[in-house]
């Protein structure tokens, strides 16, 4: 297998492949929207909630926590998860600055 060459990117080209990789699986988008449901919540939580065995919702968290868009609190034996709004926030616009470019108007492109 070869290396992915990131450093041949630019530090935007490669985080917008991080939110885009982040967003690629249905049980981390799932995890996000029930942390925008209930504002916060224990991992035994999500496993009740999305049916996935708990070390496969721990895999899930720990991806959306290293790339900062949830941060977690030990509570006790537990840790409760949010939305990270400041890194979420910053995600957002990353993302639309990128979704937003239009094609430019021209008869025919290709």
């Amino acid at each position: 297998m070869g290396l992915a060459k990131t450093e041949m990117f630019t530090g935007q080209q490669n985080e917008i492949a991080l939110f885009a990789k982040v967003f690629g699986h249905p049980a981390r988008v799932s995890i996000l929207q029930h942390l925008f449901k209930i504002n916060s919540c224990v991992c035994g939580d999500l496993v009740n909630e999305i049916g996935l065995a708990q070390p496969t919702i721990s895999q899930h968290l720990k991806e959306l926590k290293h790339l900062g868009l949830i941060k977690g609190s030990v509570e006790g034996t537990s840790v409760c998860y949010c939305i990270n709004a400041e890194n979420w926030t910053k995600m957002k616009e990353t993302m639309l600055n990128f979704l937003n470019q239009d094609i430019p108007q021209t008869k025919d492109c290709c």
